[in-house]
This record gives C-alpha cells, sequence and structure tokens, in this order.
C-alpha cells in the first residue's frame, strides 16, 4: 500500500473497454517525483491524500474483469485532520 496525493483526474476519448465507468486518477505517491495513474474506487478528488493498493489482483476484483489494464486502486481517503483520541 502506497500514501499519495491526488493531482487531479485523467479523462481520454479512446480507453480500454475494461476502463468503461471507471474514474482515473492522477496520483503522486509520497517520497517520489514520478506521478502514476490509479483507479478511483471511493470517490477521491484533486488534492485529497489517498490510500492505494498497487496489485492487479485488487484491479481486476474492483472492476469486476479479468484482466484489467491497470494494477493501482484508490482504496481509501486520509483524513488527515483526525487526531488519534478521535479514532
Amino acid at each position: 500500500m502506497t500514501i499519495a496525493r491526488v493531482l487531479g483526474s485523467v479523462t481520454s476519448s479512446i480507453h480500454h473497454p475494461a476502463l468503461n465507468g471507471a474514474k482515473l486518477l492522477l496520483v503522486l505517491p509520497f517520497g517520489t517525483s514520478r506521478a502514476g495513474l490509479a483507479v478511483d474506487g471511493v470517490g477521491a478528488g484533486t488534492g485529497d491524500t489517498v490510500l492505494i493498493v498497487e496489485e492487479g489482483a485488487v484491479a481486476a476484483n474492483y472492476l469486476g474483469r479479468t484482466d484489467p489494464p491497470v494494477k493501482s486502486v484508490v482504496v481509501g481517503i486520509v483524513d488527515v485532520g483526525l487526531s488519534v483520541a478521535e479514532a
């Protein structure tokens, strides 16, 4: 699992049929300078801090496909304003 910041959403006029209805996000993992794509599984938006799972099996399960062309899925939004006492 990786923690990343959402830089924005990605749109395209042509995409793989397995991605129909999926929202793609441009994410930048903390500690790196290399952004990547992830399928949004939780309704994240630009500026959110998110938790990403980078396994093809998770992406396949989320999309309901056997072999989707993605491996990264946003599975949670990190609430950085929550203190330990509130959790």
